[in-house]
């Protein structure tokens, strides 16, 4: 006797956290070129915003990208916020909120900025392929991640801050634009606001082609 086994497969259907994410990312940016510009003064008043917004917006956002199978929004977004989180905890210690008994040399904050421009020129070469407003963020923080990384190790110290500087307050700038444009176009049903097609550069190898490379 064959006992027939009835599967149901069932669909967990999630909003794209894109718009939040962007927004997360927007608003920190914003708040902490404003005190790199020296438009205003300490980061106090910058922290919650990094906690709340740079931190756990995105975070979130990856974790909802995460359940839509998107590797590139769930790393991008996920090592973004914990990049601000960490920001946020570096300020605390160097306010003396944990105690003054910590050694602080810049060069290792440098370093992890070094790190961060790595994956960011990762995430560069894969937004060739997403839309045109994603791109140019990600061009626009690795210039902030070169400016960050140079003028901390004391390299053309002035310059590379003021890099940094206008760099990120672009990106708040593109961040809101493409967040707009994410809750817009998806609640439309239709483009909006445009944020350009992607670029074509990086295409799939064809049968034929991957044929010919593994005989080579």
């Amino acid at each position: 006797m064959s006992e027939s086994t009835n599967v149901k497969e069932i669909k967990v259907v999630t909003a794209d956290p894109s718009a939040i994410g962007l927004f997360g990312l927007a608003i920190v940016t914003l708040v902490a070129a404003t005190q790199k510009l020296g438009w205003t003064d300490g980061v106090g008043l910058v922290i919650p915003w990094a906690i709340f917004l740079g931190g756990l917006a995105q975070i979130y956002a990856s974790i909802l990208d995460a359940k839509h199978n998107n590797t590139f929004g769930t790393t991008a977004f996920g090592a973004y916020g914990l990049f601000w989180l960490g920001v946020a905890m570096t300020w605390f210690m160097q306010a003396g909120v944990f105690g003054d008994g910590f050694v602080v040399d810049a060069n290792q904050t440098a370093t992890m900025y070094v790190g961060y421009l790595v994956l960011s020129l990762f995430l560069t070469i894969g937004a060739l392929e997403t839309n045109k407003v994603l791109f140019f963020i990600f061009v626009l923080i690795d210039f902030l991640f070169i400016g960050l990384s140079l003028s901390t190790f004391g390299i053309m110290e002035h310059g590379m801050h003021l890099l940094a500087a206008w760099a990120e307050l672009f990106v708040a700038i593109l961040s809101l634009y493409g967040a707009g444009a994410n809750v817009l176009n998806k609640h439309f049903g239709f483009e909006f606001l445009p944020v350009g097609k992607p670029f074509g550069i990086i295409k799939k190898p064809t049968a034929a082609a991957q044929t010919k490379t593994s005989r080579a």
